[in-house]
């Protein structure tokens, strides 16, 4: 199952070199109708019949401890370094300027390095912790910016409110409430698509019009669209659950977990985005 990002597109899981056959790989159909395994020329792939593996487990196949360990340390390198851009950039009358500047280009600088790593064929850790690092640096910023102007517990509220999606998806998706298939993917992908059109147009109007653009960030509309970036924040989690349950159902190297890891830093990043933005809208009204 190929899986993407609500801010980037991303490769899922594709290497087929006859070990492993990825996400996003097809395969022809054995007669009308009927699905075939994508990855059942895999010796490494587990028999979802009888839940065993058929042939003996590779020593670098994924797991699922190796994914909880890699996102671990993306996150934690988010979390670290948005701490210390908390600190060492202040957003006070004296330092707003520089520490906006500092915070936009930490943010393009993390754009450019999750675009090289979506378009490279293998996960590149030093990529994906470089990318965290930036990302930490603007969210510091933003999230000290919000903490001084908005209120001091907004930020807690929208880590809290991350969380709670987090565990929900999770539960749903382990539950099977959640039923992540092809249609599944297109319409959140497209949901995705349009909700992002939207948000530029926006910016565009913002920036030449002044003002909030077309009000999609304020007021009613606001509150409605941060209610829908939630939303989908939640269906790319979801994915992201997908894609990893498959690549380690289906043998995926343990290099993998990295590309894993990568995807849920950014979803997650997105949901506490939109998190902070719709609570900040809120008490601002």
């Amino acid at each position: 199952m190929r899986s993407s990002n609500p801010v980037f597109s991303r490769r899922g899981f594709s290497r087929d070199n006859g070990a492993y056959a990825g996400f996003g790989t097809q395969q022809p159909q054995a007669q009308a109708g009927t699905a075939t395994n994508p990855y059942a020329t895999n010796p490494y792939a587990t028999d979802p019949a009888t839940g065993m593996p058929q042939a003996p487990v590779r020593d670098n196949a994924m797991t699922i401890d190796d994914v909880v360990s890699r996102t671990a340390m993306t996150l934690g390198t988010v979390i670290l370094t948005a701490a210390v851009s908390w600190i060492a950039l202040p957003v006070d009358p004296a330092n707003i300027n520089k520490s906006y500047g500092i915070a936009i280009g930490a943010a393009l600088i993390a754009f450019v390095f999750a675009m090289i790593q979506s378009f490279k064929a293998k996960p590149v850790p030093a990529l994906i912790l470089a990318y965290a690092a930036f990302e930490g640096v603007f969210l510091g910023v933003i999230s000290s910016a919000v903490s001084t102007y908005i209120g001091p517990g907004t930020v807690v509220q929208a880590v809290m409110g991350t969380m709670c999606v987090f565990a929900g998806v999770l539960i749903a998706y382990k539950m099977r409430w959640i039923t992540v298939n092809r249609r599944f993917v297109g319409f959140v992908t497209a949901a995705a698509i349009g909700f992002m059109l939207l948000m530029v147009v926006n910016l565009l109007f913002s920036a030449f019009a002044g003002g909030d653009g077309l009000g999609f960030r304020s007021g009613g509309l606001g509150i409605l669209f941060g209610v829908i970036g939630i939303i989908l924040g939640a269906a790319f989690l979801a994915m992201d659950f997908k894609m990893v349950e498959d690549g380690v159902t289906y043998g995926a190297p343990r290099e993998e977990s990295w590309l894993a890891a990568f995807g849920l830093t950014m979803t997650l990043v997105w949901i506490y985005m939109e998190m902070l933005r719709l609570i900040s809208i809120l008490k601002g009204d």
